[in-house]
């Protein structure tokens, strides 16, 4: 059974996250402030402690360094994400901020603790593998895994398929596969299959003799066989032609080329390396994408996880960038603002990283502020953040408001997601769902689905009182 300390102030937080995870079957202690938990307690003998971010003397993250190897999850109730930024800066496992529904706290506290035993088991085995990868930012979980990944599968020469959204990188983990393999002393040959016409993809990547076709005036070595000894890295492969596609299989299954217009074919060591967003299964299921194919490159798949789920490695991706680009224009260092920083850790990033340079090549441009970057020059669509700024009273203190207006009535089985039921019933009347959702700490959005799952609806009052805003 695995023992959880939680550090909370709130006694009745404290009780219904107590009870909350001994149903769960874990050994829980409490404490309320930092002072007590580290006088009362040996914080080694945890596998997990849950703090809340402010409490009474010491903040929860002083935990952070106090518990050495021993995960801390900080509980953080301000509108704005600055505080889990800083929280995770200093070394937190991970954040959840209030008001958080059981199961969401359940499956954080399994997450983490699930994490931090796989990772002692396999700390000696992988401690040298995981290392990072050239040109490639982040520490992440998802990274550290992918870095792994590269590291077992770039000696060998297994084709390699890889997956990702638009504008994560899947270059750089080709050219990484490419230099840590074998044929680093031969070239890489980079094709995006989506940026040439059907009509030449043939004759780019197979070649053609003199006399193939109109203005074939002499014979021309594709890119396949100039990648002879190398690699081939094929970006975009869902793009390929179902004639290109039957090519290309016979170069892996036969280790051969044939050019257009040719009766011989030659010989080649090339290896595959490819590259899509599109789900290459669902399209050969289609009939757009040959089977035989795709079952011959999908020997080993790797996966690039988007930026929203690389967590607090966009902010030092942002950073870099931000040195990069002053650098590169001439200005004087600048740093991210507290407001930057939280539209960065909010903003979805449909782009990934190629948004994200962008933002920031525009930021240092338009920056006329000589030492920091300000949210409105990231020229983000901030209706696809997840939080509001921070204004107003903090999460913390709204779940603490609606306690203590009914302090007497409380059980200790009061569930969080109570807390915010009450607040929104007893205050919809006076304010308007904005000024709500920026006293909860959640956006219009999310407090609209919350108000869709708890049967909230909203009075003539509030309608009234947003209109007017």
């Amino acid at each position: 059974m695995s023992k959880i300390l939680i550090v909370e102030d709130e006694t009745i937080i404290r009780n219904a996250l107590r009870k909350l995870l001994e149903r769960n079957q874990y050994e829980v202690s409490e404490a309320p402030s930092v002072k007590e938990a580290t006088s009362k307690f040996q914080l080694k003998d945890f596998d997990l402690i849950v703090s809340d971010l402010r409490l009474p003397g010491a903040p929860g993250t002083d935990l952070i360094k106090l518990a050495g190897d021993t995960p801390v999850l900080i509980m953080t109730s301000y509108a704005s994400l600055r505080s889990a930024v800083d929280s995770m800066r200093m070394g937190a496992v991970d954040y959840i901020a209030k008001p958080f529904d059981h199961d969401e706290m359940v499956n954080a506290v399994k997450r983490v603790i699930g994490k931090a035993k796989a990772a002692n088991k396999a700390a000696p085995s992988s401690q040298a593998a995981s290392s990072a990868i050239a040109g490639m930012i982040g520490a992440s979980d998802v990274m550290q895994d992918l870095y792994n990944r590269i590291h077992k599968v770039a000696p060998t020469n297994a084709t390699v398929l890889i997956h990702g959204e638009t504008g994560t990188g899947k270059e750089l983990v080709a050219r990484a596969l490419h230099e840590e393999s074998n044929r680093n002393n031969h070239l890489m040959i980079s094709v995006n299959c989506a940026a040439i016409p059907d009509t030449l993809i043939e004759s780019e990547l197979f070649g053609y003799e003199k006399g193939a076709f109109t203005g074939a005036a002499n014979n021309r070595e594709g890119l396949v066989a100039a990648a002879d000894g190398g690699t081939l890295f094929l970006d975009e492969i869902g793009e390929l032609p179902l004639e290109a596609q039957a090519r290309l299989l016979r170069v892996l299954q036969e280790g051969e080329v044939r050019p257009l217009g040719s009766v011989e074919s030659r010989k080649v060591d090339v290896r595959l390396v490819a590259a899509t967003h599109r789900d290459l299964r669902k399209l050969s299921k289609e009939g757009k994408f040959r089977e035989d194919l795709y079952f011959r490159i999908n020997v080993v798949q790797l996966e690039l996880p988007p930026l929203r789920e690389r967590g607090r490695d966009i902010i030092n991706i942002a950073e870099s960038l931000l040195q990069r680009y002053c650098g590169q224009f001439g200005k004087p260092q600048l740093k991210l603002s507290s407001a930057a920083m939280d539209a960065i850790m909010s903003y979805n990033w449909p782009g990934n990283v190629r948004e994200l340079e962008n933002a920031m090549q525009r930021a240092v441009i338009l920056c006329e502020d000589s030492t920091e970057i300000g949210d409105h020059l990231l020229s983000i669509d901030m209706d696809a953040r997840d939080l509001d700024d921070n204004t107003g009273t903090s999460l913390i203190e709204a779940p603490r408001l609606a306690g203590r207006s009914s302090r007497q009535e409380a059980t200790e089985d009061l569930s969080l997601e109570d807390y915010f039921q009450r607040f929104v019933l007893e205050h919809q009347d006076t304010m308007s769902e904005t000024e709500l959702a920026r006293k909860l700490g959640v956006s219009r959005k999310c407090l609209w689905e919350r108000r869709q799952r708890l049967g909230i609806p909203r009075t003539k009052v509030s309608a009234a009182a947003s209109a007017a805003k």
